[in-house]
């Protein structure tokens, strides 16, 4: 069966694909499904309402059952900033070296101690009949102090799960790494489980 995901990220959509392939899901981007989907106004304050607001809007726009994720990085040392606005906090979206240095710069002179936080994901999933499924992961680790490794996206080269003790960021992992122990690997998973049990 198909489903769109609300995302032209390419990387985000292999990671649910891989996920969600066993299941007989193949998940597409709305370019490969020959739709258009508007880029809903992600005017949530927590990661499940954006990801209801992306997910709703693109089975609205599509007729097909649709994933979106709302994902970020919560700082505890900031109170839990980025949050939802993870990938504009620099102030333009989407642009990863600008968000890292200034996650970097709030961050100077910060003890390891308290350089916690979290890789949250929620993944939500609407139908055409108004069904709906929500699932949240999160990743524990620290923020390191530069960027380190050429895999994942976003904040993956400075952060460091704790599975792997600081000795390695997201992104110097595999992708079968990445999607054991990732924020979105475990929402995924969960919104899948929903699916498998018949949840809808």
């Amino acid at each position: 069966m198909d489903y769109i995901i609300a995302t032209h990220n390419m990387k985000k959509r292999d990671e649910m694909q891989r996920i969600l392939a066993p299941l007989g899901i193949r998940v597409l981007l709305a370019e490969e499904a020959g739709i258009e989907l508007t880029d809903a106004e992600e005017t949530g304050t927590t990661f499940e309402e954006n990801a209801f607001i992306k997910a709703e809007s693109g089975c609205k726009e599509s007729g097909m059952p649709c994933i979106a994720d709302d994902s970020g990085l919560a700082v505890d040392f900031l109170d839990g900033a980025p949050g939802v606005y993870s990938a504009r906090y620099a102030g333009e979206h989407g642009n990863d070296d600008a968000n890292n240095k200034k996650l970097l710069k709030a961050l100077e002179n910060v003890d390891p101690a308290e350089r916690g936080a979290a890789f949250v994901s929620v993944a939500c999933c609407v139908y055409p009949d108004g069904r709906k499924l929500i699932a949240r992961g999160e990743c524990r680790g620290t923020i390191g102090y530069e960027e380190i490794g050429n895999g994942g996206f976003g904040y993956d080269p400075l952060f460091l799960p704790v599975e792997y003790g600081g000795e390695k960021t997201m992104a110097q992992l595999t992708a079968d790494e990445k999607d054991a122990i990732s924020h979105r690997g475990k929402s995924v998973r969960l919104l899948a489980k929903q699916i498998e049990e018949g949840n809808v």
